[in-house]
C-alpha cells in the first residue's frame, strides 16, 4: 500500500486514508448496501446489489425504500436484518450511540449519511431511509457505508471495535501489528462465494523505491503504484504491471478567494502554462492521460468538448497581464508526500513548479503527510497556502455536493457559481443517472471556464503484481475485486 500507516479497521473509518483504505479495508471486510461491479475492465462499473437486493425511490427521491439480502450473517454469527442496519445507521448518524464517536459521523458523513434524517423497518426484512433533502443518488453513495456487526460493536466499543473488526465482507481479520500489518483471511461463508486466497496481507509503504524492493525481494507479490521510471524493468523481469482508467483527477484545488487566484484569469493562465502532455507521457510514462478539463473521462459525465486546456504559455503571459500581473505572481501549495490517488506528488508537482516559473509565478512548495491532509479538509483551505494538491473523484456523487456548491460543506476553494449551484440541485432529484450526468456535465463545463482547480492528469492506477498472482481483473475503478485472486 501506498499509505504511511494501516487504515482504521472500522468500517467507515477506513476511508480516513483514502479510497486506499476503502479499496483494500471497507469493501474487504465489510458489505454495503450496494456495491460496485468490479469483476471486468472495459466498462465503468455499474451498481449492483449488496446487503440490499433491490431498492426504491419515491418521487422526489427524499425517501428510500431497500429490500435487505435474506440468509446473510456476520463473521460472528449475527444476523444480517433490518436491526443490524438500523443500529449501523444510527451509529453512523449519532455520535451517542453505541460504538459511535464524532470521528465516525464525521467520516460517515462525507461517505453519504450526512443526509440520513431517518430509517425504519418496512415489512418483513426492508429499510426505509428518509432524507433531509432529496437525494436521487443515495444508493450509489450508500455503497461506502459499510455494515459492522451490531454484537460486536456493542461488546467492543468504540475503540476495541477499531482492533476486532467484525463485518459481513469476503475477508475477516485475523491480525493486526500497527503501522507495520493487517492479516485478513477467508470468510468462508460469505454470502458471495468464499474468496480464493488463504491469506491476504496488508503492508503499508510509502516510499516507492521500498514498496519496488519489497516486491523484487518477494516479501509481497503485489504493490500500489509502482514508480513509472521501474515500469519497463518490472515487464522486463516477468511482474505483471496493469493499468486502466478510472474515476481520478490529480489537481491544484484553488482558494478562490485567495488574492492571488481570485481573478479567474490567473486560473486559467496558470492552466494553460503547464504542459500536462509532457508530464503524462514523459514523467509519468503513460501511467496517466492529461485531464484537460474537471470531469476525468471515467465518469459518465465526460464530454470531450470541454477539453480545453492545451499548453500554450504565450496565451498564460497574456492572461497574467490582463489581470494585472504583467510580471507574474508567487503562491504557495500544500502538497501531500504520499497516499491514494496521489501517484508521486514530488516530481509532478516539481515540473508543475518549472513550468510555471516560464511565466512568471513563483510557487512555494509545502508538504504535508497524507492523513494530516486529510483531517485538514473539514476546516476547509490551511492558512498560508493558495492552494491544495489533493487527489479527487467524482465517483461518489455526493462529492458534487461536498465541495461546489455556494454553501457546500467542505467548499475548500470557496467556489461560487450559481449555474453550478443549480445544475447540482437540479440533479439531487432527478433518479434517472443518464439525466443526472447530464447536469453534471453542465457544472463540470462551468467548473472548467472558470478554472475553479488546476486540472493536470487522470491516473490510470498502475500497480506490479508477481507472475504467480492470478485471476485479477484490473477495473476502471479506484476498488478491486480480490474475490477471484489466487497465488501459485
Amino acid at each position: 500500500m501506498t499509505a504511511s500507516n494501516i487504515p482504521p479497521l472500522d468500517t467507515v473509518l477506513a476511508g480516513a486514508q483514502g479510497y486506499e483504505g476503502d479499496r483494500f479495508v471497507g469493501f474487504q471486510l465489510y458489505d454495503g448496501l450496494t456495491r460496485w461491479d468490479l469483476t471486468q475492465n472495459t466498462t465503468i462499473p455499474k451498481l449492483i446489489p449488496g446487503l440490499a437486493t433491490s431498492w426504491k425511490a419515491s418521487d422526489n427521491a427524499s425517501t428510500w425504500t431497500f429490500e435487505l439480502r435474506d440468509g446473510v450473517t456476520f463473521t460472528d454469527g449475527t444476523p444480517w436484518d433490518a436491526d443490524a442496519a438500523i443500529f449501523n445507521l444510527k451509529r453512523f448518524t449519532d455520535p451517542t450511540a453505541p460504538g459511535s464517536s464524532a470521528a465516525l459521523v464525521g467520516q460517515a458523513a462525507t461517505a453519504g449519511a450526512g443526509i440520513i434524517k431517518g430509517f425504519t423497518k418496512d415489512g418483513t426484512n426492508g429499510l426505509k431511509i428518509t432524507l433531509k433533502a432529496p437525494d436521487a443518488h443515495l444508493p450509489e453513495d450508500l455503497s461506502f457505508l459499510f455494515m459492522g456487526s451490531p454484537t460486536a460493536i456493542k461488546a467492543e466499543g468504540a475503540k476495541g471495535f477499531l482492533t476486532k473488526p467484525v463485518g459481513t465482507g469476503p475477508f475477516k481479520l485475523e491480525s493486526l501489528v500497527q503501522g507495520q500489518s493487517a492479516t485478513f483471511v477467508p470468510n468462508a461463508s460469505y454470502w458471495g462465494g468464499a474468496p480464493k486466497l488463504d491469506k491476504l496481507v496488508l503492508k503499508p509503504i510509502p516510499e516507492p523505491a521500498s514498496r519496488l524492493a519489497s516486491l523484487r525481494s518477494g516479501a509481497v507479490n503485489w504493490i500500489e503504484y509502482p514508480n513509472p521510471d521501474d515500469i519497463a524493468g518490472l515487464q522486463s523481469s516477468g511482474y505483471q504491471v496493469l493499468q486502466n482508467s478510472y474515476d481520478h483527477i490529480w489537481p491544484w484545488v484553488f482558494d478562490t478567494k485567495s488574492p492571488q487566484l481570485s481573478d479567474p484569469r490567473v486560473r486559467q493562465a496558470l492552466n494553460y502554462a503547464i504542459d500536462r502532455d509532457s508530464l503524462a507521457k514523459n514523467l509519468l510514462h503513460g501511467t496517466a492521460d492529461p485531464a484537460k478539463q474537471i470531469i476525468p473521462s471515467a465518469n459518465a459525465a465526460y464530454d470531450p468538448k470541454d477539453d480545453v486546456y492545451s499548453y500554450d504559455p504565450a496565451k498564460a503571459k497574456q492572461l497574467l497581464a490582463a489581470a494585472g500581473h504583467p510580471n507574474g505572481l508567487s503562491i504557495t501549495v500544500e502538497i501531500p508526500t504520499s497516499g491514494s490517488g496521489n501517484m508521486i506528488p514530488g516530481p509532478m508537482n516539481e515540473a508543475l513548479q518549472a513550468d510555471l516559473a516560464k511565466v512568471g509565478v513563483k510557487v512555494t512548495l509545502k508538504p504535508i503527510e497524507w492523513a494530516a491532509m486529510l483531517s485538514q479538509l473539514a476546516g476547509g483551505m490551511p492558512k498560508g497556502v493558495d492552494a491544495m494538491n489533493i487527489s479527487l473523484t467524482f465517483l461518489s456523487e455526493s462529492f458534487w455536493t461536498l465541495i461546489f456548491p455556494t454553501k457546500a460543506p467542505i467548499n475548500i476553494g470557496h467556489y461560487s457559481n450559481p449555474v453550478v449551484d443549480k445544475a447540482i440541485g437540479e440533479a439531487q432529484t432527478t433518479v434517472d443517472p443518464a439525466a443526472r450526468a447530464a447536469l453534471y456535465t453542465k457544472a463540470g463545463a462551468e467548473l472548467t471556464k472558470d478554472a475553479a482547480w488546476l486540472y493536470v492528469v487522470n491516473d490510470k492506477n498502475p500497480r506490479a503484481l508477481s507472475p504467480k498472482v492470478h485471476g485479477f481483473v484490473e477495473p476502471k475503478s479506484w476498488f478491486v475485486d480480490l474475490d477471484s485472486v489466487w497465488v501459485g
